[in-house]
């Protein structure tokens, strides 16, 4: 049965999600189509391009990303606090780089002189899309309606594009949130796409690996970079490393993004039956600090997608916040206990 989107996303539980919208004709969404011989390749750059678009425009953050043949993932991050300190001209403007605004509105930006009631209504609507512009929903909305229309143009058709609602998967802690991104990450491989991380066109970890190299290769040459660092990879949220977490000014992932690297190769090895490997000393105190269970991690990561539903953490956890999604249980609390074992272990 359908579920409001209300009762899938609760900001105050968790401020990441895994969203995933999938193509509903046959057609594909990017790449060959082996039934009508076209080729679509060219609309995984619509879609990343949209995403970092709606990314400078609202208030929510790009974790990871992966762009497919006939559906996308995205890793977000709400951040309703930096929504908070926009000021009304920020929002204002912001909002105006997708919808046309209210008339009102333009009056005051204009400097018109306005009543008592003409100016709150401008305030009732300026928090309206003060809201919107970090909401998920408004989010995926934007992004999927955009593609819908160029592919049906492109097409010369009318009608559904997209399967249905987008799917949400809820990430309650670190270790849910790694697990995901690390899912995303290795699409393209698991897919057979490519062979190797750095490969993988149109996913965020293409895009840090390039962003890691230029930053490193800055380091090591002596002559000025010809490459602007503001184009590396803006969108994305940037690793911080675990020591920088107490510190609140600082916004991002709280791990090392070097150890995200080798954890994304060591798990890739893993998964690919061709490149057999083991766990190398400095992974295992990654997975140590998510007390996730290495023997289940790769499994996990492969079936991420098939063994999560719409919430992904501890069990403790998951009991807690039933209420809150409107919800006496969720599926995959097995899976979750076979990820989390050694923290259940350690809880007896």
């Amino acid at each position: 049965m359908t579920v409001a989107r209300e009762h899938q996303i609760h900001i105050e539980s968790t401020p990441y999600y895994h969203c995933v919208s999938r193509c509903v004709r046959r057609a594909f969404l990017c790449g060959k189509d082996q039934y009508s011989g076209k080729c679509y390749e060219h609309r995984r750059q619509w879609i990343v391009d949209k995403v970092k678009q709606l990314n400078s425009v609202f208030a929510i953050d790009i974790c990871a990303y992966a762009v497919m043949s006939n559906h996308y993932h995205l890793v977000l991050h709400v951040n309703e606090l930096n929504a908070s300190a926009w000021s009304m001209d920020e929002v204002i403007d912001r909002w105006c780089v997708l919808f046309g605004g209210h008339l009102l509105v333009k009056r005051y930006k204009q400097g018109e002189s306005l009543s008592d009631v003409e100016r709150n209504v401008v305030s009732d609507i300026v928090e309206l899309w003060r809201s919107r512009l970090s909401d998920i929903s408004w989010f995926m909305r934007c992004l999927n309606e955009s593609i819908a229309r160029q592919a049906n143009q492109e097409d010369h058709c009318k009608g559904r594009f997209w399967e249905g609602r987008f799917k949400s998967q809820a990430l309650l802690d670190e270790t849910a949130l790694l697990t995901c991104m690390v899912y995303v990450d290795l699409n393209p491989i698991r897919a057979g796409i490519c062979k190797t991380p750095e490969l993988s066109e149109y996913t965020s970890i293409r895009e840090r690996l390039l962003a890691y190299k230029h930053a490193t290769d800055k380091h090591i040459d002596t002559q000025p970079s010809k490459t602007n660092d503001s184009d590396s990879h803006p969108s994305l949220l940037p690793f911080i490393g675990a020591s920088a977490q107490q510190n609140m000014s600082l916004l991002g992932i709280a791990f090392d993004e070097k150890e995200y690297f080798e954890l994304i190769d060591w798990t890739g090895r893993q998964v690919r039956d061709d490149k057999p490997g083991a766990i190398p000393e400095n992974i295992l105190s990654i997975l140590d600090r998510l007390q996730a269970n290495e023997d289940e991690w790769v499994n996990m990561v492969n079936h991420f997608g098939r063994r999560f539903y719409r919430v992904v953490g501890p069990i403790d956890l998951l009991r807690k916040i039933t209420g809150k999604f409107n919800r006496n249980w969720f599926k995959g609390l097995f899976q979750c206990e076979r990820l989390y074992q050694e923290k259940l272990n350690s809880l007896k």
